[in-house]
């Protein structure tokens, strides 16, 4: 799972994979699974959108380490062309479960891997001129911790009693303490449409890049929640949703479709009608044992991003 190879719309969810074809849709894969203990259901959307190639890639993956069941889930958004997207979901979560320390010290495990895999990537790379990068914002669920770690502006919100809660930070260079650290490494952050690394790069932290990479590191920020009865899903989405959906929106249209897959499908929609001008992608996990959060508008922290 992961790709739209031919550009078609792919969605997913329920324990099934099958193919449907409907006049007012080109053909769309529909393949998930649903969480094994029981505790969770997920789902995911994935669209070209108005952009001729397909540079978004996803993975959702239930495994086992040491007997405990995990769930992995990630959105990796490609930009200089769609290699780095495409080797971050083949390669990041299975270094990740290799990883000695997965268990016993998740967070460093996390970070390690990141740039571990970053590394890989880029000697991966020698032989290519044209730089290519990924954001990635992943998942991890490990019994009742979920684990938020992200790079890039790709983002995670959760819905935590009826709340819009960004569980993640875009890295974009006009922050203040991402436009220090670029040009502590001898860096400049400028205007060129829009901030960007050295005038060329839109996000200050992701895989690949190699020709900025001493300033666009893949350190990412982890955040970790309690699964509780207050939690209610989480969504992981590129910024072709986030750049036309604000997180209190996305929450509340998730809220009263049951149906991961057909929430995706939903916020997919929904950016696509407001002219999202990227790819976009969505995936959603809904915690099943959480209590019932009325289906009114949501609240959201005024430090949440909005965007």
């Amino acid at each position: 799972m992961g790709f739209a190879g031919d550009c078609s719309p792919v969605s997913g969810g329920g324990l099934r994979a099958w193919k449907i074809q409907e006049e007012e849709e080109k053909e769309m894969l529909f393949m998930a699974r649903q969480g094994e203990n029981g505790r969770f259901s997920y789902g995911y959307a994935s669209a070209p959108g108005k952009r001729a190639s397909m540079e978004d890639f996803y993975e959702t993956r239930i495994d086992g380490v040491d007997g405990e069941t995990i769930g992995l889930f990630g959105v990796f958004d490609g930009h200089g062309g769609a290699r780095a997207a495409e080797y971050v979901k083949q390669h990041l979560f299975s270094n990740l479960i290799k990883h000695p320390k997965f268990i016993s010290d998740t967070k460093s495990a996390i970070a390690e891997t990141y740039n571990h895999t970053d590394s890989e990537f880029l000697k991966a790379e020698s032989s290519h001129t044209r730089d290519a990068g990924s954001t990635a914002s992943t998942a991890i669920l490990v019994g009742d911790r979920l684990l938020v770690a992200n790079v890039g502006d790709s983002r995670a919100v959760v819905c935590r009693g009826g709340d819009a809660i960004a569980v993640s930070r875009d890295h974009k260079p006009d922050q203040s303490d991402e436009r220090q650290r670029i040009e502590d490494a001898g860096g400049f952050v400028m205007w060129a449409g829009t901030w960007r690394v050295g005038g060329v790069l839109a996000v200050s932290r992701a895989f690949g890049d190699k020709l900025l990479k001493q300033y666009v590191v893949a350190d990412p920020e982890i955040k970790e929640e309690v699964v509780d009865s207050s939690l209610q899903f989480l969504i992981l989405a590129s910024d072709g949703l986030w750049d036309v959906v604000s997180n209190k929106e996305a929450v509340d249209m998730v809220k009263p479709i049951q149906d991961p897959e057909q929430a995706a499908k939903r916020l997919l929609q929904e950016a696509y009608q407001r002219g999202s001008a990227d790819n976009i992608t969505v995936v959603i996990v809904r915690f099943l044992e959480g209590t019932t959060i009325g289906d009114g508008p949501s609240r959201e922290a005024a430090s949440n991003q909005n965007s």
